[in-house]
């Protein structure tokens, strides 16, 4: 069964950084792409950043580029979210979504399975 898993949520101080993990369990990186998305309360998923298994090719919105990166190691199948910079208005519950492909895109409704989130608060 394909299912991604995340860890490494938390608390973290504005400026701060922390680290995302998403295990892709049933499913190997090579044939899939991996979105990373967030909630925050009373708002609508936001497509933050993809990259694709097999291409390693990404996209990044707006919102984090030049603070966030995206990484994969295949060989841990696992895809990473590293996030620096960390401000109040990053708080928000972090999915890992995947889908079968080879380009990602930043589409909500492009993904098809998805993790149970990880909690992301950024406090002093």
């Amino acid at each position: 069964q394909v299912q991604p898993v995340e860890s490494g949520g938390g608390l973290v101080q504005p400026g701060g950084s922390l680290r995302l993990s998403c295990a892709a369990s049933g499913f190997t990186l090579d044939n899939y792409v991996i979105g990373w998305f967030r909630q925050a309360p009373g708002k609508e998923h936001e497509g933050i950043l993809c990259i694709s298994g097999s291409t390693g090719t990404t996209n990044y919105a707006d919102s984090v580029k030049g603070r966030f990166t995206i990484s994969a190691d295949n060989a841990k199948n696992t895809v990473y979210l590293q996030m620096n910079s960390l401000r109040p208005e990053d708080t928000a519950v972090y999915y890992c979504a995947t889908t079968w492909g080879a380009y990602c895109s930043l589409g909500f409704y492009e993904y098809d399975y998805w993790g149970q989130g990880t909690q992301v608060t950024v406090s002093s």
